[in-house]
């Protein structure tokens, strides 16, 4: 069986299409995966990382944080909303 050239440039079509459907299944899975933590969640593991990076770096081997009260966290989100 020989290919002609517009069998060739079907399968190419028809690859690419398929390379643009599983990239977007990649991306689809990978954003429901981010959106699964919570803000503090993300905000913590932020943090510990931010340590472990700055410990490193003034040879300290772990640094603590004053945990932030949330009543001025919500006074901050209200102050960054109006401005905004």
């Amino acid at each position: 069986m020989t290919l002609r050239a517009s069998h060739i440039w079907k399968l190419v079509g028809l690859a690419g299409v398929m390379g643009v459907a599983a990239t977007g299944v990649l991306a689809a899975r990978n954003e429901r995966t981010r959106r699964a933590y919570s803000p503090d969640e993300i905000r913590s593991v932020l943090h510990e990382r931010y340590t472990q990076a700055y410990a490193k770096q003034s040879v300290q081997e772990e640094i603590e944080l004053e945990p932030v009260p949330s009543a001025l966290r919500r006074r901050m989100k209200k102050l960054i909303r109006r401005r905004s």
